[in-house]
């Protein structure tokens, strides 16, 4: 029952051993809400939810933090160009992430501080770097010195003395390669008072100040993507042990979601809006494709994967549907996955190999069905449940119910439509006109929906795209 997983900052594989037994403390670097998430964004906490999951289910109580750094220079520029204000543009962008992870299924942190909350503990942070020899102000601004901390770069393994930095312009630093902890106010920024000036914080800064505050000196994982190996990371680590915390005892990474092998990215222009895209796909479809490929695994983005995305899915919520009408009433998940889930789940939380063990689940359901085996069908049904609900997938749990009626209720506008015709082809099946009930199938499968007789009577679904 050892969970094994893979650390960035020893580059292999390590079995997990908390520092509390029983307990797991995450810490994910959240959103910067400068923007409206894209797929690529969510991507991370999805990943993170299903780990955070399967840790429950392995019976460990999880407390899970994830940030949201809502003052940043991109929502400063952002706040300039639009003539609005700077909290406003990150609290409209918060409401659309979360909006964004309700709808995809996450559960919500045990803790979503905001960079703008914590200044105190940062003040707090800053003054210990300093009286350790770590930090220096300079001008109202207060930087870290790298130079100060022998163990930098000791995350991402590069080389000080061959790394550079752009020139920012700033004169006031030791070393060009020295990070801002706090930045002196500017006309028409918003700033704080501090021992050394009013001002604001810098990018990392907060996320070591809330880490201390929300899960003490030393915790187990620190999350968050690829991208954030280095500066962020890197900086994080420099300037909290430096204060003396011990900080993370292991890091995991996403990796990202690409589009023509580029990370998806404002900037590239080339990202697609969670708000948008759950209007074209069924949200617990597009769970399934960010959700199951490994979290270290790159995804390109494509239409095409989406439908197949889909079509597995269908697969799976059409056995669950079969069965529930076979069994008379809602079948409850069974209390253990099969041994090779929680094997995959244990590796690295392989979810693509548990993925397989899910769909061979229903395909011995199936054939159950198919052999008349109720009780057989409903044993496999359980599983399955067990696996998708650690997953975050199971079309049954309350979250999901009535996902296809959400809007102006299309669904329950087209279910009427389709029974209509549907109606129409019993009566010509009941005086055995083959020909016309056949054809009116064969127009409902043109139409994009599925149609599947059974001993209640038909029931449709929509095909794939």
């Amino acid at each position: 029952m050892t969970i094994r997983l893979y650390d960035t900052s020893a580059r292999q594989i390590r079995d997990f051993s908390p520092l509390t037994p029983g307990c797991v403390s995450i810490y994910l670097c959240g959103a910067t809400v400068q923007a409206a998430p894209h797929i690529g964004h969510v991507r991370s906490n999805l990943n993170f939810d299903i780990i955070r999951r399967w840790f429950t289910h392995r019976g460990y109580d999880v407390t899970f933090v994830r940030n949201v750094t809502d003052i940043d220079d991109k929502i400063i520029n952002k706040a300039g160009e639009q003539g609005r204000p700077w909290w406003s543009i990150g609290y409209e962008n918060e409401r659309a992430f979360n909006d964004g992870y309700q709808a995809l299924g996450c559960l919500p942190p045990t803790y979503e501080p905001r960079a703008t909350g914590h200044v105190t503990e940062m003040v707090e942070m800053m003054r210990a770097l300093i009286e350790r020899g770590h930090a220096y102000e300079s001008d109202g601004s207060v930087y870290f010195d790298v130079r100060s901390w022998p163990s930098y770069l000791e995350l991402s393994r590069q080389d000080l003395d061959e790394m550079r930095q752009p020139d920012e312009g700033i004169t006031g630093k030791r070393d060009p390669r020295d990070f801002a902890l706090w930045k002196a106010t500017k006309p028409g920024e918003p700033d704080w008072e501090t021992p050394w000036g009013r001002g604001r914080p810098g990018w990392h800064l907060e996320c070591s100040a809330m880490v201390r505050k929300y899960l003490g000196p030393a915790f187990d994982i620190h999350g968050g993507g690829l991208d954030l190996i280095f500066p962020h990371h890197e900086n994080e680590i420099a300037q909290s042990k430096a204060a003396g915390d011990d900080f993370a005892t292991y890091w995991m990474h996403n990796a990202w979601v690409t589009m023509s092998g580029e990370k998806m990215s404002k900037s590239l222009g080339n990202s697609v809006l969670v708000a948008e895209m759950v209007k074209q796909w069924r949200p617990i479809v597009l769970r399934y494709y960010l959700g199951t490929p490994h979290y270290r695994s790159m995804i390109e983005y494509s239409e095409e994967s989406l439908r197949e995305a889909e079509s597995a899915f269908a697969r799976i919520e059409g056995f669950v549907q079969r069965v529930v009408e076979k069994a008379g009433g809602v079948v409850e998940p069974a209390a253990e996955v099969p041994p090779a889930f929680a094997e995959a789940m244990d590796d690295d939380f392989g979810v693509p190999q548990a993925l397989a063990i899910v769909h061979t689940t229903v395909r011995q359901g199936n054939s159950a069905l198919a052999a008349d085996d109720k009780e057989g069908a409903v044993a496999r049904l359980a599983e399955v449940r067990a696996m998708l609900g650690i997953l975050g997938l199971d079309p049954l749990d309350p979250h999901w119910a009535g996902e296809s009626d959400r809007g102006d209720d299309l669904h329950g506008v087209v279910d009427s439509l389709v029974r209509l015709v549907l109606d129409q082809r019993e009566s010509a099946r009941a005086r055995k006109d083959w020909g016309t009930a056949d054809a009116i199938r064969d127009q409902l499968g043109q139409a994009g929906l599925v149609i599947e007789d059974s001993p209640q009577g038909p029931r449709w679904t929509l095909g794939p795209r």
